[in-house]
C-alpha cells in the first residue's frame, strides 16, 4: 500500500519555520493545541525536526527568568530539542512507516528533495487497521 494514502497535506498541517520566536511557536501551538509541531526551513522547505511541549518546558526551566516578552527575541531553533520526530520519504513502504508510527504520534513526510510535504498521524494509520480488521472479518463470516 502506498503511504500517501494516509498524508495530512502540508497545507493541512500547522508546522512552524526555523526563524519563527520561542512566542510564536507558543502561540501557535496552543492555538491548534499540539503537543509536538513539525519545523521546517522557510527558504527551501526542508524538514529541520520536530519541537514539543517538553523541550519548551526544559529550555524554560532553564531560563527560569523568562517572560513572555522576553521569548519574542528568543529564535525558536535555539530552543535545544529532546529527540525529533524522524520522517519517511513519500516512496516509503509501509514497513518503514509502522517502524516510525509505533514511536512517534504523526511521522513527517519528505519528498526526495527533502521538502516536507505533510505527515501522517498514529490516529490516521490505527482507524485504517481497524476499519480493514473489520472488513475481513465480514469477508471471513461470509465465506
Amino acid at each position: 500500500m502506498n503511504i500517501l494514502f494516509f498524508l495530512t497535506p502540508k497545507e493541512d498541517v500547522a508546522y512552524l519555520y526555523g526563524d519563527d520566536t520561542l512566542r510564536q511557536a507558543l502561540e501557535k501551538m496552543e492555538h491548534h493545541r499540539y503537543t509536538a509541531i513539525p519545523i521546517i526551513d522557510r527558504k527551501n522547505g526542508h524538514y529541520i525536526g520536530t519541537i514539543t511541549e517538553g523541550d519548551f518546558l526544559w529550555y524554560t526551566k532553564k531560563c527560569y527568568s523568562l517572560t513572555l516578552r522576553d521569548a519574542e527575541d528568543i529564535p525558536l531553533l535555539s530552543v535545544p530539542r529532546n529527540r525529533d520526530n524522524e520522517p519517511v520519504c513519500a516512496g516509503a513502504d509501509m514497513e518503514d512507516l509502522i517502524h516510525y508510527i509505533t514511536r512517534q504520534n504523526f511521522v513527517p513526510v519528505i519528498d526526495d528533495q527533502k521538502c516536507f510535504i505533510g505527515i501522517i498521524t498514529r490516529k490516521d494509520v490505527i482507524s485504517y487497521l481497524a476499519d480493514h480488521q473489520k472488513v475481513v472479518k465480514v469477508q471471513h463470516k461470509g465465506v
